[in-house]
């Protein structure tokens, strides 16, 4: 028999250090996208040096790298200051790298950004025994990637997609390849596709001896080239053309290469692989004679590492493991190496756990179990035997951090329930703790791991939690909605700040709903909901199959046919939420962004009419116009998976679909290209639908700069209002 509707998990309200309805102040748009609530994190890098017992952090006008104590927090020493380096020509700088003697530092400045996580800037070298400033190249041009050799007698970088060497004791500089070519040879860094769903953008790698240089070269002459119009003020507009692979097309073809610092040879490695495989990710172990190359198949569904010598280029498969639907890249860098072996996060037995591996590859036992799952492991200390994670043990809607010993014995660090995260120091003998919950904003400690004990908090952000307390806010309920297809799937709701039960309101479901995501947990994060719910609206956000933190299979149920699940769940949670006293069943609009806004649009044309409205941001309209390595992780190609592709495409739905729709979309989009949106549009005029369209003009994925975002709002709020 069918059970309750909807339960109620918990309601966040904690009077004196949170907000519900503690003020009568009116929440505006403009408080929202001015980021008048937004929390403060910002307390700058702290990064923790190799004795693990102090760290560096930029001061907060960018013009010093001061050394603190992780006991203390009191300052040791300034390690760089440009007012006081001599030769030192500029004022400020916007980044740092120190090597591991610290004789030697870099830092960078007048960054001009790439994609979404790559730079080039102007790179100065730092002598820190003779306090001198130099560039750190006598050639012109900006740098990428400045990568420190383990001896810091070298680094090396990339200029104009070629890799060179600057070798400090001798104030030379060494070109290693001559072939790089823009849109077609890449050493070193990485192309659009692999810094977009790999994170990855420096595959370089130094051996522990410091004696050859290890990188991936990338040929990219084959992969199509996507031409975006830029706008811009000029009279006639121009063009960005970049190489992006999607589903389906060729990808660049990678190889494996080293470098001898002595002879000055490159040799090519080959690793036994698909030509079509990817590279995600090559480190050394402490051996200079293995260098550890992680592979995936092009369908992601097979892991394998490799041990590789660099000098003769024999290789050894030490790792291999094969999914029946894909394998979480993720966990690649879950991959930390010791003398014991190396950690590895696997979902073998059905969750994301941590196992330890000897150094041939043989697993020596599993650290973590349970019906959970890990979702960050930080590191393994050898020393102590002892592995350092984050879960999802208490609740899918929270994440904690741990330790547990070689006995199995696991202690919790953090102490308040909500969302937790760490960043260990290198002898994980402290660690700083970020935490909030849904009615607290962050607060971030520094502590001590042994003792438990807070060394002392770095930021609580009181005077955000002093200015929510002057305004309405209504608490965010967590709860379970048991759909019709038997799930249950956990929720929030934001009720309006006088709300009446013997009314009848509106409600606008707000959803991402992409693979192993979560909307749904118990963190601060104040958006719109609130204006919304100030405004007369309840705003319920839902996570359906697919999302993350409920093990491998709900994950992954959506496999060769994403989309089609999780619309089919925000509709049947839609219609409950339909039976419920207070709420009107005909006035339910739904909304996202990216892959929240391809979702709405198939819940809309696969709901059955369960929303009146809705809003698509940025939305991908068919997968076959997407990227190679995410579309292909979950849906293999449209040559393999023809019937998954047609049933996925809002394009091809465009007929059936049901409701008002407002298509919201950034002209210079590079990564959901506004010709998504083009071809949904014109497959909705064929079909004889009307809808609304928003356009903004040479805008990228986030939409923002300016006045953009706040006019966005009014504009989804306008729609809303007019459509509910």
């Amino acid at each position: 028999m069918k059970q309750t509707v909807i339960s109620l998990l918990f309601s966040l309200v904690v009077v004196g250090s949170s907000f519900a309805q503690n003020g009568s102040k009116r929440i505006e748009l403009k408080d929202i996208t001015d980021g008048k609530f937004r929390q403060t994190t910002a307390i700058g890098e702290m990064r923790s040096l190799p004795d693990g017992e102090h760290y560096t952090a930029m001061n907060k006008e960018r013009t010093m790298i001061i050394k603190y104590a992780y006991r203390t927090g009191n300052p040791v020493d300034t390690l760089f200051y440009t007012k006081k380096a001599r030769e030192c020509t500029f004022d400020d700088f916007d980044g740092y790298a120190i090597c591991n003697t610290g004789h030697q530092i870099i830092v960078w400045r007048d960054t001009e950004r790439i994609y979404r996580h790559s730079f080039r800037a102007d790179v100065f070298h730092y002598d820190v025994r003779r306090n001198y400033v130099k560039p750190l190249s006598d050639e012109k041009g900006k740098l990428m990637i400045p990568t420190f050799s383990p001896d810091g007698r070298m680094c090396a970088f990339v200029r104009d997609n070629n890799i060179w060497i600057k070798k400090f004791d001798f104030d030379t500089e060494v070109q290693v390849t001559k072939d790089g070519e823009i849109n077609k040879i890449l050493n070193g860094i990485t192309d659009w596709v692999y810094e977009e769903e790999f994170r990855a953008t420096n595959l370089m790698a130094w051996s522990p001896d410091s004696e050859v240089l290890a990188y991936v070269r990338f040929d990219e002459s084959n992969v199509p080239e996507m031409s975006m119009q830029i706008y811009g003020d000029g009279l006639y507009p121009s063009y960005y053309n970049f190489k992006y692979p999607k589903a389906g097309e060729p990808n660049s073809k990678v190889t494996l290469h080293s470098y001898s610092v002595a002879t000055k040879d490159i040799k090519e490695l080959k690793v036994p692989v698909e030509s079509d495989s990817y590279i995600p990710r090559i480190l050394f172990t402490e051996n200079p004679d293995q260098l550890a190359v992680m592979t995936l198949n092009r369908h992601q569904n097979g892991f394998n590492m490799y041990y590789v010598n660099p000098k003769s280029g024999v290789s050894r498969l030490i790792l291999k493991e094969n999914n029946q639907a894909y394998i979480d890249s993720d966990w690649l860098y879950s991959i930390h190496f010791c003398k014991d072996g190396f950690t590895y996060v696997s979902e073998q037995d059905g969750y994301a756990h941590v196992y330890l591996y000897s150094p041939t590859g043989v697993m020596l036992r599993q650290i973590t179990s349970g019906n959970w799952d890990v979702t960050k492991l930080y590191g393994y200390n050898q020393a102590t035997q002892t592995a350092f994670y984050e879960s999802a043990e208490e609740s899918p809607l929270r994440r904690a951090v741990y330790m547990v010993d070689a006995k199995g014995k696991k202690t919790k660090l953090s102490a308040a329930e909500g969302t937790n995260s760490a960043v260990f120091s290198d002898n994980f003998a402290y660690y700083v703790n970020t935490f909030s919950n849904a009615s607290t904003p962050a607060v971030i400690s520094v502590n001590e791991t042994k003792s438990g004990k807070v060394l002392r908090t770095l930021l609580d952000n009181a005077r955000l939690k002093e200015q929510l307390n002057a305004y309405a806010f209504s608490p965010k309920e967590f709860i379970k909605i048991h759909t019709a297809s038997d799930y249950e799937l956990n929720a929030w709701m934001v009720k309006p700040v006088n709300f009446d039960p013997n009314k009848k309101y509106p409600v606008l479901m707000i959803q991402y709903s992409g693979p192993n995501s979560q909307q749904v947990v118990d963190r601060y994060a104040l958006d719109w909901e609130q204006y919304l719910a100030s405004n007369g609206f309840i705003v319920v956000s839902v996570d359906g199959r697919g999302t993350g933190a409920r093990g491998e299979a709900f994950r992954k149920c959506t496999y060769l046919k994403m989309g089609v699940l999780e619309a089919k769940d925000q509709a049947e949670a839609a219609r409950e939420l339909g039976k419920l006293p207070y709420i009107d069943k005909d006035r339910i609009a739904i909304w996202g962004w990216s892959f929240g806004g391809y979702t709405t649009l198939m819940a809309m044309s696969t709901g059955n009419g369960a929303f009146k409205a809705g809003i698509a941001v940025a939305p991908p309209t068919d997968w076959k116009y997407y990227d190679t390595v995410y579309t292909e992780r979950f849906m293999r190609t449209p040559k393999e998976n023809f019937e998954g592709y047609a049933a996925t495409s809002p394009i091809r739905l465009a007929k059936n679909l049901q409701g008002k729709l407002l298509l919201v979309h950034g002209t210079a989009d590079d990564n959901v290209h506004f010709a998504q949106s083009m071809e949904y549009a014109e497959a909705l005029v064929q079909a004889n639908k009307q809808f609304e369209m928003h356009l903004y003009k040479d805008r990228n994925h986030s939409i923002s700069g300016g006045n953009t975002r706040y006019h966005l709002y009014t504009r989804m709020a306008d729609f809303l209002f007019k459509n509910l």
